[in-house]
């Protein structure tokens, strides 16, 4: 099987969850999920390139918009946003809470369902888009690209690999790409789903 974080999409575990980022406050496999800050605002720091709806992301964002509203969502608005890690549809409105979930899981699995109806039957140029609403992926995108950074300079001064929490296969397709163009160190997966984890090893 390939793996979204080999930049090929699969499906997502069955217990779709959002797990604490190692590294931060209260953080740990079993110690701080609750404890994690859920601030659905962008942070400062996340780049927002905001882009014109290209014609190849219309038949997407249309969808999504038939989605959200069928949902009960609404009033809601798209927009586009490209950023390094992929495409983002940013969904923005007054009565979000029920679209992320718990710990963003409703949003998780929403994005599972989309792309898979998205790009069903489809052979070749799929697109998969990251849904995001009010910033709360983006957020968490900026907490893992932090976290890489932060794991290659201890790989580097340990000289030892490195292994990251078990993460979901778009977390750690994040990382992967965060780290594509280090000189000093290189990723890989392992484990079976939904343990499979980021290692970052010395080069």
């Amino acid at each position: 099987m390939l793996y979204e974080d080999d930049f090929e999409f699969e499906e997502q575990p069955a217990d779709v969850r959002d797990r604490p980022i190692p590294g931060k406050s209260g953080g740990g496999r079993n110690g701080g999920g609750t404890r994690r800050r859920r601030d659905p605002r962008p942070s400062q720091s996340a780049p927002r390139d905001r882009q014109e709806l290209p014609d190849e992301a219309k038949p997407a964002h249309d969808f999504l918009a038939e989605l959200l509203e069928r949902m009960g969502a609404g009033p809601i608005e798209i927009e586009y946003i490209a950023r390094p890690e992929g495409e983002y549809l940013e969904v923005t409105g007054p009565n979000l809470g029920m679209l992320i979930g718990r710990h963003g899981n409703t949003l998780e699995a929403l994005n599972l369902v989309f792309n898979n109806v998205l790009n069903a039957g489809v052979r070749n140029n799929r697109r998969y888009y990251t849904i995001d609403a009010e910033g709360y992926r983006a957020g968490r995108a900026d907490q893992l690209k932090n976290l890489a950074l932060a794991t290659l300079e201890r790989c580097v001064r340990e000289r030892s690999p490195q292994k990251l929490e078990p993460m979901l296969p778009s977390e750690r397709k994040i990382v992967h790409l965060a780290l594509a163009d280090s000189e000093s160190v290189r990723t890989e997966s392992e484990g079976e789903e939904p343990e499979r984890r980021v290692v970052i090893f010395p080069r």
